[in-house]
C-alpha cells in the first residue's frame, strides 16, 4: 500500500467532499423549487459529468486551467503558479466532476419533502431562509448525508479527470487510482491487488451505510 497516496487521496476527498455541501446545497436547493422555465439546461449543465467521458471532461479542464487560458492566467497572476498539475487543480476539477454525484440525491431528498409543511411555513410567514434552514435541511439529512458519502467515495474512485488534469506526480497528485495503474504497468500485480482490494472493500461499507441510512427512513416514513 503506498501511503503517500492513501493520504493524498484521503485529503483530496474529504476537501472535495466539503467543498460540494457548500456548493451543492444552495445548487440543490435552486434545482429543486425554482420554477424558472430554462431550469432544465442547468440540470443538464450539473448532470453533464455523468455521461460525459472523464478524459473528455479532463481535457477541456486542462485545456481551462493552462497557461495559456483567462482563467490559467489570471490564476497564475494571483497565487504565482498554475492550476494544472497541481493539487489546487485536481481538488478544482474533483468538485466539477463529482458535483451531479453529490446534487442529485440532495435534490431528490428536498423534493421529498412535504409541500404542506412549507405551504403552512409561508402562511405563517417564515421567509424562505428559514424555511429552508428549519424545515427543509433537517428533513432531509439523510439524503444530505447520503450526497456527501457518495461525493466522498467518487472522488477515491477518480482516474482519468485525476489523469489528465493532475497528472502522476508524487505526493501532489499521484492518488490511489493512479498508483494502481502504477503498479500494473510495473507488472506488480500483489501490490495492485492489495490496493485495488482495499478501494473495493471501502468503497462496499460506504454503500452498505448508505442503503441501511434509506431503509430505516423507509420504515421511519412507514411508521
Amino acid at each position: 500500500m503506498n501511503w503517500q497516496a492513501l493520504v493524498l487521496t484521503a485529503k483530496l476527498a474529504s476537501s472535495t467532499s466539503a467543498i460540494l455541501m457548500v456548493v451543492g446545497i444552495p445548487v440543490a436547493l435552486w434545482v429543486a423549487f425554482s420554477r424558472r422555465r430554462w431550469k432544465f439546461l442547468a440540470e443538464s449543465i450539473v448532470a453533464l459529468p455523468l455521461v460525459l467521458p472523464p478524459t473528455v471532461l479532463g481535457f477541456y479542464l486542462l485545456v481551462a486551467f493552462g497557461s495559456n487560458s483567462p482563467l490559467g492566467r489570471q490564476y497564475a497572476r494571483i497565487t504565482g503558479s498554475t492550476l494544472a498539475f497541481t493539487f489546487s487543480g485536481l481538488l478544482l476539477a474533483s468538485v466539477l466532476y463529482s458535483l451531479p454525484f453529490a446534487v442529485q440525491p440532495i435534490v431528490s431528498g428536498f423534493r421529498a419533502v412535504d409541500q404542506k409543511l412549507l405551504a403552512a411555513a409561508r402562511t405563517l410567514g417564515a421567509s424562505k431562509l428559514k424555511i429552508y434552514c428549519q424545515i427543509v435541511l433537517p428533513l432531509a439529512w439523510p439524503s444530505l448525508l447520503t450526497g456527501l458519502v457518495l461525493g466522498f467515495a467518487h472522488t477515491v474512485g477518480e482516474f482519468g479527470v485525476v489523469l489528465m488534469v493532475g497528472g502522476n506526480i508524487p505526493g501532489v497528485t499521484r492518488t490511489l487510482s493512479i498508483d494502481i495503474y502504477d503498479q500494473v504497468q510495473d507488472l506488480n500485480y500483489g501490490s495492485a491487488n492489495t490496493t485495488a482490494l482495499a478501494l473495493l472493500t471501502f468503497s462496499y461499507i460506504l454503500l452498505c451505510i448508505i442503503y441501511k441510512l434509506n431503509q430505516k427512513v423507509l420504515l421511519w416514513g412507514t411508521r
